[in-house]
């Protein structure tokens, strides 16, 4: 597999501005992956796709995983993007082969980490995620998925399974030449902290969470 990578990063690189730097093993509690780093020439990020087993080309199962330091490393639970990146890291394992793109550049839905923190201290003041970007004057959502297309080229991936309850990232992929031939719901039960934040992301961004329907109509 590392021989099969190499091979084919040289050649996506010329073509798309996003170059393969380095192939790692990591072993983590998880499984054994294999730690795919790239520079994104066109924005300057350095990114890194996880992949576990011998992925194939078709009908890969794929997570595309927005940065989060809050939830991913700290183990917030304004959100559920860590139990999300857990819960997709188990999946690719259990699934024996898959990956997950850690896609940096995206804390706070592409706003910045400063930023994100400001936009929680007005949500803790009432505001909902929505309107507390639109109150600092920012984008909803600054998120571009380009670099992920390009790397799942450079895998030699055509079509996947893609990992995400938000419609937005299945059409960005279509958008950029990735076949998705299903989208498989990554739903993490909600708790008191961020359940006001879920239902913002289902009503006001689209996010396909049907598992709050319980929580709201006994609320």
């Amino acid at each position: 597999m590392t021989e099969k990578i190499g091979v084919l990063g040289k050649k996506s690189a010329q073509r798309t501005g996003v170059e393969r730097v380095v192939n790692a093993p990591l072993p983590t509690v998880y499984g054994k992956f294999q730690a795919v780093g790239y520079l994104d020439h066109d924005r300057g990020d350095e990114q890194v796709a996880l992949v576990h087993g011998e992925i194939g080309t078709d009908d890969v199962l794929v997570r595309l995983h927005s940065e989060c330091l809050t939830g991913d490393a700290f183990g917030s639970q304004h959100c559920e993007c860590g139990d999300q990146l857990d819960a997709a890291l188990r999946a690719v394992v259990a699934e024996g082969a898959g990956i997950v793109v850690y896609l940096r550049g995206h804390e706070g839905r592409g706003i910045g980490l400063l930023a994100k923190l400001r936009a929680m201290a007005l949500q803790a003041e009432g505001l909902d995620t929505v309107e507390a970007n639109l109150a600092l004057g920012l984008p909803v959502d600054a998120r571009d998925y380009g670099v992920a297309a390009r790397i799942l080229d450079d895998l030699g991936v055509r079509s996947v399974r893609l990992m995400s309850n938000n419609p937005r990232k299945r059409e960005a992929l279509v958008d950029h030449g990735i076949t998705v031939a299903e989208q498989v719901p990554l739903l993490i039960p909600p708790c008191e902290n961020n359940i006001t934040y879920l239902r913002t992301k289902r009503e006001r961004l689209d996010h396909h969470l049907p598992h709050l329907d319980a929580v709201v109509s006994s609320s």
